[in-house]
């Protein structure tokens, strides 16, 4: 079943590619402002406690895990986003896809810059951090890390709702249909018909 006329490859690659290179920009300008006027590691409230800047250049993952081997993450954004890539070439045909892989690879990408191309160097740069809601999680992140986290969030809810790459959505009927001869060469009991 097909909610709407599928998007052609180069259709879906370019919503990619353009979703992609807003979020990397909106990242980097966002660091670029965050650097230039907030005081390191200083609390700036912004609404109270709500929202507050802290500017911190974080080498680990989240909550500053894993400080010890940076490198590891850089090639794990590199993996994602070499995925993300073949999937836009390869597979994507709907327009929901695109676009939640779009901001996702974006998010990606923002913090792989921060990866190869800020201090201490290539390939173990600092990420920089600088937005705090102490009131929702004690984690210092950045505008890449807010696409990271809620497009996941989104991937899984396209795969629970059945939402397939290609624009298909999968039916309970499908999925009951893709286990039907199977069910039926175990009731036969013949095991030649296997």
């Amino acid at each position: 079943m097909r909610s709407r006329s599928p998007l052609r490859s180069a259709a879906a690659g370019a919503l990619i590619a353009i979703l992609a290179a807003t979020v990397l920009a909106a990242d980097q300008l966002a660091k670029m402002v965050a650097i230039d006027n907030l005081p390191p590691e200083r609390v700036v409230p912004v609404i109270g406690e709500a929202l507050q800047f802290y500017l911190v250049r974080n080498p680990g993952a989240a909550f500053s895990l894993g400080e010890s081997v940076t490198w590891i993450f850089t090639i794990a954004l590199a993996v994602v986003a070499g995925i993300i890539v073949y999937l836009a070439v390869a597979r994507v045909r709907s327009r929901l896809w695109a676009v939640v892989l779009g901001l996702l690879l974006g998010g990606v990408l923002g913090n792989l810059t921060d990866r190869l191309f800020r201090a201490p160097g290539f390939p173990v740069g600092h990420v920089v951090d600088f937005i705090s809601t102490p009131w929702m999680m004690p984690a210092i992140y950045n505008v890449a890390d807010i696409f990271i986290v809620s497009m996941m969030i989104s991937v899984a809810l396209l795969v629970l709702f059945g939402l397939r790459l290609d624009g298909t959505r999968e039916t309970r009927a499908s999925r009951s249909s893709d286990a039907a001869p199977d069910d039926a060469v175990e009731a036969s009991g013949d095991p030649g018909a296997r």
